[in-house]
């Protein structure tokens, strides 16, 4: 197995190369953004371990710019930011996992081996179905170019309809995956977001997109013209 460990404090660097190396893997260290964006597109890793802070470009778009650029290496995190917020961006840029600093070596190298054995599985930071876009990172939805208005029950909702284009979601699927599982209130909510989405995605642009499919649920189609 081939990792790249991108990080610019010497200590923590040789310490992690040292260490990855002694479960018989193949290490390649460098300190900046930039090196570690080159050799990521350069070489078939198997993980990238890549810290946030750097010293020129910071490892969220370092990140972003991998996966820009289809490389869908599994990238690990690492940070000394524990905050929610950090996390989220992280993933959000197309990371697969994070390591709050200071870490245990073992949950490092469990971690590695998982994102290894996941392999590198396209995860696009930017959807899109049709001329609809989506950027979740940056809170930004569109179609056709034209900024969409969403809430932000809305754009959950596009947005897991635009990661499975072209699938059947339940109610169910939808329930649990846009709200909370201890909701309890109208069991309508679904098909009552289902219906506002419609009136901004759809609607104003002549689309029928957001298909109704009876007895089973709803689905976002990419060819949804009159």
């Amino acid at each position: 197995m081939r990792v790249l460990v991108v990080e610019d404090n010497p200590r923590t660097a040789e310490v992690l190369g040292r260490g990855l190396r002694e479960e018989h893997w193949v290490v390649d260290v460098v300190g900046t953004g930039r090196e570690g964006l080159r050799l990521g597109r350069m070489l078939p890793y198997d993980v990238i371990v890549l810290d946030i802070r750097l010293p020129d470009i910071d490892g969220h778009q370092v990140c972003r710019q991998l996966r820009d650029r289809d490389v869908w290496t599994p990238v690990l995190m690492l940070t000394a930011l524990s905050g929610v917020s950090d996390r989220a961006a992280g993933l959000d840029g197309g990371a697969d996992d994070y390591v709050v600093k200071p870490f245990t070596f073992v949950e490092l190298t469990a971690r590695v081996r998982a994102l290894a054995r996941r392999g590198a599985v396209p995860r696009p930071t930017v959807l899109s179905v049709g001329d609809l876009m989506l950027d979740p990172a940056a809170n930004l939805a569109e179609r056709a170019g034209v900024a969409l208005d969403l809430s932000a029950k809305e754009f959950a909702l596009l947005e897991l309809f635009m990661r499975h284009p072209g699938d059947v979601l339940s109610r169910t699927f939808i329930r649990e995956k846009v709200w909370d599982f201890a909701y309890d209130g109208d069991s309508n909510v679904v098909d009552q977001y289902v219906g506002y989405l419609r009136r901004k995605i759809d609607r104003p642009f002549g689309r029928h997109a957001l298909e109704t499919v009876r007895g089973r649920g709803y689905r976002l189609v990419a060819d949804g013209g009159v």
